[in-house]
């Protein structure tokens, strides 16, 4: 899925909601069996009541590994399951090694399991992040200011050119890539940086979670909106753990649509 495509769907769905599927089966609902058979129904449930509100789905690749093969197995029939027109999906693997090692991830997530973005760790530089980015209509979403609390240990540390790590860390990402096929990651809870993030890169997509359980707030987002939105908003636990029982889908629905509803009145305003 190119840029284009991407805005063309969040103008269709006056949304950027992207609905993380951190899903841990011992959070499942009672009725569910507590393995990956559960967990693929749970999955399949969530992104039929929130696909009319969300423009993107976040796999959070540790819950699947967690559970081996059977794991492995519900998590590309999780990706499989999503309509690819109708949602930008994610897998949110944080891989960061370089070389043959980076190019094998590479073709596992983009060409197996078929998704249309990874993120990144960037922490072992440029040799992490080009093996990605050899692959049209795919993006690398990178590490930039995240929302926990030890981002201080090294993304806010200063250096002695007067920029902070994570400043520093984008701005040579982004020599890599372009704002066509590179996205980065930043934390809702970082608002006092917005200004700063958005001079180093002003137009590329931000991937940003933090909303909601972690304590952004999505009006606070507005100023690091671009000209055709240039944010996916994610949010995991506070819809697909909406409720805990039968009804969790249709609770996650509601959530969902509460969400786009915001986000439909900052598109338009």
């Amino acid at each position: 899925m190119n840029r284009k495509q991407l805005v063309n769907l969040i103008d269709e769905k006056q949304s950027f909601l992207c609905v993380g599927l951190d899903t841990d089966p011992v959070k499942l609902p009672e009725h569910l069996s507590k393995d990956a058979m559960g967990l693929l129904k749970f999955n399949k449930a969530i992104i039929d009541a929130t696909l009319p509100y969300a423009v993107s789905f976040k796999l959070n690749i540790a819950f699947y590994e967690a559970l081996g093969v059977e794991g492995w197995q519900a998590l590309k029939e999780t990706i499989d399951y999503i309509p690819r027109d109708k949602a930008f999906i994610i897998a949110d693997a944080k891989r960061g090694d370089i070389g043959n090692t980076a190019a094998q991830y590479a073709k596992a997530f983009f060409k197996d399991l078929n998704c249309h973005a990874i993120t990144i760790n960037p922490y072992m530089g440029k040799d992490s992040v080009t093996p990605f980015l050899e692959y049209e209509n795919k993006w690398s979403i990178v590490l930039g200011l995240t929302s926990n609390p030890g981002a201080i240990d090294v993304e806010l540390q200063e250096l002695k050119n007067g920029r902070m790590v994570f400043e520093e860390t984008m701005d040579r990402m982004s020599q890599y890539g372009t704002d066509q096929n590179m996205m980065f990651v930043v934390g809702a809870t970082k608002a006092e940086y917005f200004e700063r993030l958005r001079s180093v890169s002003p137009n590329h997509f931000y991937l940003v979670p933090g909303v909601g359980a972690q304590g952004g707030k999505l009006e606070d987002l507005k100023p690091l909106m671009t000209h055709d939105c240039g944010l996916l908003v994610n949010s995991s636990r506070g819809i697909i753990y909406a409720s805990s029982d039968t009804d969790f889908a249709s609770a996650a629905g509601e959530k969902a649509r509460d969400l786009q509803q915001q986000m439909a009145t900052m598109l338009n305003n």
